[in-house]
């Protein structure tokens, strides 16, 4: 028999380890509620993937030494705004372990990605926290940081009025780039191009994960993006589109998930360009300035 190295252990905390040049970027950025949030999330994740393990499934095997759920966790909190209230992440982790993932078996069996169920969860419920998004450098803010417009919102504005003009208000590509941009920026994971990049190189150099998800569904949103920014100035440029909210974070990170994506390499290209696909529909005509969790789901 031929045995391979690799563990469920060793791609969860692989994929852990890519997803830190993010982390510190958002304690960074947004200090003191990144790390609340963060934390929460985490041990809120552990704590129901635990407690239903126990109490509900009876099973003595521990699952939550695996990774899976804390990765669940960072990814949940990198979906939410900073400065979210620590009730609604626990509900948060609540939808995303209770629902999303432990119904079906856990592990390996859910059909949908968990983190991304307890976004769009809490998206629905709780909007209005949800869509407030504080601006970057309250360090020591959390409940009372001070909030703004984020590119997404720009770019809705800009469809919603018709006048091209409002994209003016859209940071430089650099700024969307480092996420150094002054107003409100979004979701902590998403600030920062640059270092979901850097998780992206090295996912790639472990072997965790092909290209063909990530880069089908980036270049699917350049030039679907790009055609509608050509027919209609109103429409933004297709690198601010890609910078901006959480399509890198997304594809990079989301999408990936082994369990929820195809397996094969022709239906990880079809997938990902779906995905891209109906991220800039919704983004464009959906309701929300944001489309990438419900493109995935």
């Amino acid at each position: 028999h031929a045995h391979g190295t690799d563990t469920v252990e060793r791609n969860m905390y692989g994929v852990i380890i890519a997803l830190l040049p993010a982390l510190l970027v958002s304690f960074w950025f947004f200090g003191i509620g990144s790390a609340i949030v963060c934390a929460t999330s985490v041990a809120a994740c552990v704590f129901f993937e635990w407690a239903i393990n126990k109490f509900m499934l009876k099973n003595e095997r521990c699952t939550i030494c695996d990774g899976s759920a804390v990765l669940t966790g960072l990814l949940l909190g990198f979906n939410l705004p900073s400065n979210l209230p620590i009730w609604i992440i626990i509900i948060g982790a609540l939808f995303a372990i209770g629902l999303g993932k432990m119904p079906f078996g856990g592990l390996g069996n859910n059909l949908f990605n968990p983190a991304l169920v307890g976004r769009a969860a809490l998206l629905v419920a709780f909007p209005a926290q949800m869509t407030t998004w504080p601006k970057v450098g309250q360090f020591t803010s959390y409940l009372d940081a001070e909030t703004g417009a984020t590119p997404l919102a720009i770019m809705k504005q800009a469809i919603k009025s018709g006048d091209a003009s409002v994209l003016d208000q859209l940071p430089d590509a650099t700024m969307l780039f480092l996420g150094n941009h002054p107003d409100g920026a979004g979701a902590m994971g998403e600030i920062c191009a640059l270092a979901l990049l850097l998780g992206l190189v090295y996912m790639l150099w472990k072997k965790i994960i092909t290209w063909h998800i990530p880069i089908s569904i980036i270049a699917t949103v350049f030039v679907f993006s790009g055609i509608m920014h050509l027919v209609n100035p109103i429409y933004a440029d297709p690198i601010s589109v890609i910078l901006s909210g959480g399509l890198m974070l997304g594809a990079i990170f989301m999408a990936t998930d082994y369990v929820t994506s195809p397996m094969t390499g022709k239906g990880q290209l079809i997938y990902g360009v779906a995905i891209g696909f109906l991220t800039v529909v919704i983004r464009n005509w959906g309701a929300y300035p944001e489309g990438m969790a419900f493109a995935i789901l």
